[in-house]
């Protein structure tokens, strides 16, 4: 897919904010644990997601109530849903030096358009070795949903079904979607939020 991004500034996505808070004194430990045992930049992004893809559950896989928005929150607590761990990752690699960005998918909540539809969020990371930006899906996997990193195919968690009226957003956004961000914070529960309370389109 052709990839938009939303301004042609990479300093754009380098940018903190509430929710990628990556000057907080967790992200930056993590980030340089991960940053010390890394050979390369591609090596890094790798590590970094993997860290969050596989370190970090997904709140719903685990069944929590537990809601968190912020990237030190979503690291405190080990837990978060695709917009936390989006937010999460994003600080990570943005307090290398590394523009990274948010993108979305919609998507059907269940297997079949009856069930309704989903926002869902990861990221787009921007690799100067490279000279292009890939995008990676840190949800986490499961059964039936294996994302991984590469450089040649790209291998996110959900492949989009426009049949279904499934739509793969090709914008790669500076900062989090306010509605999904609005969704973390006006929900006080997290399986309730994630049957109910998530927004259906961007």
């Amino acid at each position: 897919m052709m990839l938009i991004c939303e301004s042609n500034s990479l300093v754009d996505y380098l940018i903190e904010s509430d929710e990628v808070d990556f000057n907080h004194s967790s992200i930056k430990e993590k980030s340089l644990d991960l940053f010390s045992t890394s050979s390369s930049e591609e090596d890094f992004v790798q590590k970094a997601y993997e860290f969050v893809r596989d370190e970090i559950s997904h709140s719903w896989d685990i069944q929590s109530s537990r809601i968190t928005c912020k990237a030190s929150e979503t690291l405190f607590y080990k837990e978060g849903i695709c917009y936390a761990k989006s937010n999460l990752l994003c600080a990570i690699l943005r307090s290398r030096g590394i523009p990274t960005g948010f993108c979305y998918q919609r998507l059907t909540l269940g297997d079949t358009p009856d069930t309704g539809y989903c926002i869902h969020a990861l990221n787009a990371v921007f690799l100067k070795s490279q000279g292009r930006w890939i995008r990676l899906d840190a949800r986490g996997n499961k059964q039936g949903v294996h994302a991984e990193f590469s450089l040649v195919d790209e291998k996110l968690a959900f492949n989009v079904r426009e049949e279904y009226g499934e739509i793969d957003y090709s914008t790669i956004y500076i900062n989090p979607n306010t509605k999904t961000i609005s969704a973390l914070k006006h929900n006080p529960d997290c399986k309730h939020m994630y049957l109910y309370g998530l927004p259906t389109e961007l």
